[in-house]
């Protein structure tokens, strides 16, 4: 995912995979638009402020080998000897405390002029629950002050990688719940969905869905890089998205996605890409927000885009009668506009396009998700499956019902903002 990403910055920002600058790239986009997510050597070149940290090598020494190898600075790619295997608790508290040390030390040396983090992690892995949630447990220590925002693969309704799934994310995210600003999350199941309907991959691979997640997290990121005629930054997105601390995690969508052939054919007007977004066939999580009330909702749009054009859009979707806002949140809509068009890989799945609309709503539908977990993680608890190797590395088996007590309050929590003001002083007087 990361490698994805930084591909696709410096496509963005015209760095060639060796760190230099391509100066007839770079000349139309900006002076200075890099400086945000690299930093200049003193030979010229320019690095990531980035970290990739796993607690085995094979998949960091894929970037080691890959095209990019000479982006990266080699401290930049820290890996320990032996994975989590799938063990929150291995992750957390044996193997995670042997490399933690050295990972804060590398933060500290790349922090200038720092803004906040931007996190990526699977929830139900053991490096990516238990090492993340230590990790981000110590930068709320040192940056307390700072946002924190993630990218979270959560785990797929059907398709699974591990069987103990449900516990690692239950219990990640009960301790990141409150070292976390906003979780933006991803499910591969529904990125497997889009890929196979809308670009006609019949059988898509970790590189397509990395690619599709790629141009999500640049246009959340594309305000903090380029000038806009509403430019949104990361405190701004909290603000608008987060009506209380617990409720972080929206549904991310992003439109049109769409292949060179049928993109030569279709229209991609600002109304249709806009309308697309509400679709639930076009988001990042298996939930449907037609059974849900929206909070907020956040849309960046990027290329040739006008406020105009925009306005009537939202006009017609306020229109509709399947998206539902909650009565005490009657504006609701929080819109960005970034004339950088969106880039696209060479050779990618993607078409190239005028426009694109990337749409962060914080949808009570949500919740959904959460109990489709809870249910999982109900069905093996009942039986202590698989537990002994979560005490066997330390952990406490309090841990596990307190983990899965939160996220009942959570589900809780959801079911009650989505209730109308009215109906709740209703039932007070009653």
């Amino acid at each position: 995912m990361g490698n994805s990403c930084w591909e696709l910055y410096c496509l963005e920002h015209g760095i060639q995979p060796d760190g230099r600058l391509d100066s007839e790239k770079s000349a139309g986009i900006g002076d200075n638009s890099h400086d945000t997510f690299f930093s200049e050597t003193g030979t010229g070149t320019f690095n990531p402020r980035a970290i990739f940290v796993d607690l085995e090598p094979t998949v960091v020494d894929e970037v080691r080998t890959g095209t990019y190898r000479h982006l990266f600075h080699p401290e930049q790619l820290i890996t320990g000897k032996e994975d989590a295997a799938n063990n929150y608790a291995r992750g957390h508290f044996t193997i995670g405390k042997d490399i933690i040390e050295s990972v804060l030390d590398r933060i500290r040396k790349l922090c200038t002029g720092l803004q906040g983090f931007l996190i990526f992690h699977s929830l139900g892995g053991g490096t990516g629950s238990g090492f993340a949630s230590l990790l981000m447990e110590r930068l709320s220590v040192d940056y307390e002050k700072k946002s924190k925002l993630e990218f979270a693969i959560y785990p797929a309704p059907q398709v699974s990688t591990a069987v103990v799934e449900p516990y690692n994310t239950v219990l990640t995210t009960h301790s990141t719940l409150e070292h976390s600003d906003c979780a933006f999350m991803v499910d591969n199941e529904a990125i497997y969905d889009i890929c196979r309907r809308n670009l006609d991959i019949e059988r898509p691979t970790y590189t397509n869905l990395n690619r599709l997640i790629g141009q999500i997290v640049s246009s959340i990121t594309a305000s903090l890089r380029f000038d806009g005629a509403l430019n949104v930054d990361l405190v701004e997105f909290q603000t608008n998205l987060v009506p209380y601390p617990r409720i972080h995690f929206p549904l991310v969508a992003y439109s049109p996605v769409i292949s060179s052939e049928k993109a030569y054919h279709e229209q991609l007007s600002v109304a249709e890409i806009t309308c697309s977004c509400f679709d639930p066939t076009n988001q990042m999580v298996k939930c449907d927000p037609r059974h849900g009330k929206y909070m907020a909702c956040c849309l960046l749009y990027r290329g040739d885009v006008v406020p105009k054009d925009v306005n009537s859009a939202i006009a017609a979707i306020k229109n509709k009668s399947s998206v539902q806002f909650v009565d005490w949140c009657p504006t609701g809509f929080k819109v960005g506009v970034n004339h950088q068009p969106p880039t696209v890989v060479p050779g990618g799945d993607l078409a190239k396009v005028q426009r694109a609309v990337c749409m962060l709503s914080n949808t009570t539908a949500i919740a959904e998700a959460w109990a489709r977990l809870n249910h999982k993680f109900d069905l093996m608890y009942a039986k202590r499956a698989f537990v002994h190797w979560y005490v066997g590395e330390g952990m406490i088996e309090g841990e596990f019902s307190e983990a899965r007590e939160n996220l009942a309050a959570l589900e809780k929590d959801y079911e009650e903002v989505g209730i109308n003001s009215i109906e709740s002083k209703c039932e007070e007087e009653y």
